[in-house]
């Protein structure tokens, strides 16, 4: 056995290896803090919809993306766009804000089509919906329509074929906009078709001046210490490490461990269920996973050469990641180049 376990405290509480979601495995009190979590969400929801900026003006960062997209529209050449970025770094109320100024209300619905892959990845959202719309003439005088694709890296590689022939095919009467957190996910092909802008994160700087306006037409009584922690407050009440990884959508440091524990000590399998049960119910990214662990794979007792080798073996997945390979084979070729390492070193001793 790897002493895997010994890198990180209170793992146990982490190890969703033997988790189940089922009613009567749940105390009342976990269900009643768990409506409670449901209501804040839904009521912090309502909030960012409330104060979503209206028009490109009302938008605070990001002056040289906005002026470059304000050209393509006032010369009537806007091309399909494609947004990527960490989350909440304005993306969505971006494309938004373009389409409010491209179309009249009463355009609007008939003229943009809004849609989240991550609801419906597979290659049937792209021959429904998305053709329908595309595919049909508009009646008003604006030149395109515009197809909103948010959280279009969830798409499967298939998906994202069918719509690049979409994208060719009715290119004279319908712009897109894909939206994306990881552009490595978007095949090549959809990538070289749309004009790309990164979001960065915003600054300090820039937030307070709007979260300042929130707070004072919601009349929230905060101290200026709560203002700066506000992002992880509102969601979990309380600031720690694990709701800050929580809220960044980064790999919690047990769950990591949890991920080398169970590469290492488990048959195949077992692990890959595991890894895969966790990275389904925290939505983490096997880019991010692969990042994290190879931090760890220092701490493990491999000979020099090993180590080397596996982590050769774990750039070779993080490549094809890159080149928008499918997830479960990358995620199984990881398992298996740690069970490779662990029957060679013991193997060898």
């Amino acid at each position: 056995m790897f002493p895997v376990n010994q890198i990180h405290s209170n793992s146990s509480n982490s190890d969703t290896g033997s988790s189940s979601i089922e009613w009567g495995g749940r105390s009342s009190r976990e269900i009643g803090i768990n409506a409670v979590s449901s209501l804040f969400q839904l009521s912090n929801l309502f909030k960012v919809e409330k104060y979503r900026p209206q028009t490109l003006d009302d938008l605070i960062s990001h002056q040289d993306i906005l002026s470059t997209i304000q050209k393509f529209i006032s010369e009537d050449r806007l091309p399909h766009l494609l947004f990527y970025g960490p989350p909440g770094t304005g993306k969505t109320s971006t494309i938004l804000a373009c389409a409010k100024q491209l179309y009249k209300d009463k355009e609007f619905n008939s003229m943009v089509l809004e849609l989240n892959a991550s609801d419906d990845r597979g290659i049937d959202v792209v021959r429904g919906p998305i053709l329908s719309f595309a595919s049909t003439r508009t009646i008003f005088k604006k030149g395109f329509k515009l197809v909103i694709l948010d959280e279009a890296d969830a798409m499967t590689q298939d998906a994202q074929n069918a719509l690049r022939r979409v994208i060719e095919k009715f290119t004279e009467n319908t712009r897109f906009c894909l939206i994306c957190n990881y552009l490595s996910k978007i095949i090549p092909a959809l990538q070289s078709r749309c004009t790309r802008f990164r979001f960065g994160p915003l600054s300090r700087d820039q937030m307070i001046p709007r979260l300042e306006h929130v707070i004072q037409q919601e009349s929230i009584d905060i101290t200026p210490d709560g203002m700066k922690a506000i992002s992880t407050h509102m969601a979990y009440g309380k600031v720690t490490e694990e709701t800050v990884y929580t809220c960044t959508g980064h790999p919690l440091k047990s769950d990591i461990a949890n991920i080398l524990d169970w590469a290492l000590n488990k048959d195949f399998t077992t692990a890959y269920n595991q890894i895969l049960q966790l990275k389904t119910l925290k939505g983490l990214a096997l880019h991010d996973i692969l990042t994290e662990v190879h931090l760890l794979i220092h701490r493990v007792d491999f000979p020099p050469s090993v180590r080397m080798g596996l982590l050769i073996k774990l750039a070779d997945i993080e490549y094809r990641l890159a080149s928008g390979t499918n997830e479960r084979i990358q995620l199984s070729s990881m398992v298996a180049a740690f069970q490779a390492v662990r029957d060679m070193v013991v193997n060898d001793s």
